[in-house]
């Protein structure tokens, strides 16, 4: 009789165990969302000076490695900060035809968005210029920051300060005037009427400097630039 009832609480046990290991795995979760790939802008082409104001934006496909529907937005500032920003445009095709105010400069990018809402980081930026009426100079475009990084923070007792330029005007001069300081905005002149693009300055610890350049045609056309900042240790 005793052996029997041990064969039955084996049996039982045996079998609670066995009931636990049935259990279901944890279901496998659905993969990632993947960005689309950055686009790329073709025409404009970068510097040029269009004739006509109404103007047709072109760049080439994203791809998505999802296959996702891919939608695109596309951005015209009147500043390469894109603070000023004139139109803002979606649609699936690769182009947009706007149209522009004369005689002014502009920055445009895109950016490529997939069916999930997923944006890839907006392309380069590229610049142009609409024709003025009447006009014979064009004015520099907005100068471009280099280094250091705005808001950056250096920790070093000198830093080189760079920037780009650029004007539709291939055959003008470009001098540039540069301003330098830790009041916001800066007023002293640092840099004057000079053709290099980088100017080195001394820092002190714990400060925050501000700076801008000047940009000047050899035709009397003048730009000026954003205010750009950044901090020492």
């Amino acid at each position: 009789m005793k052996k029997f009832l041990y064969t039955i609480v084996i049996s039982i046990t045996l079998g609670s165990c066995g009931g636990e290991a049935s259990d279901s795995p944890e279901p496998t979760p659905p993969p990632a969302n993947k960005v689309p790939t950055i686009p790329t802008l073709v025409a404009p082409t970068n510097n040029k000076l269009c004739i006509d104001n109404s103007i047709s934006f072109q760049w080439d496909s994203s791809t998505d490695p999802d296959g996702d529907a891919i939608t695109y937005q596309i951005q015209v500032a009147k500043d390469n900060q894109f603070s000023q920003i004139a139109h803002t445009l979606s649609g699936s095709a690769t182009n947009q035809s706007i149209s522009l105010e004369k005689g002014v400069a502009y920055y445009w990018r895109v950016k490529a968005i997939d069916s999930k809402n997923l944006a890839s980081d907006y392309s380069s930026t590229f610049q142009c210029y609409t024709e003025g009426i009447g006009e014979i100079n064009h004015l520099p475009f907005t100068p471009e920051l280099v280094k250091p990084d705005l808001n950056s923070v250096v920790q070093t007792a000198t830093a080189t300060l760079e920037w780009n330029a650029s004007d539709v005007d291939v055959n003008d001069t470009l001098t540039f005037d540069v301003y330098f300081g830790t009041v916001n905005p800066p007023t002293t002149k640092i840099g004057d009427n000079q053709t290099a693009k980088t100017l080195d300055v001394n820092l002190e610890a714990s400060k925050s400097y501000y700076w801008k350049v000047v940009i000047k045609d050899s035709n009397g056309g003048e730009t000026i630039g954003q205010i750009w900042n950044f901090k020492t240790d």
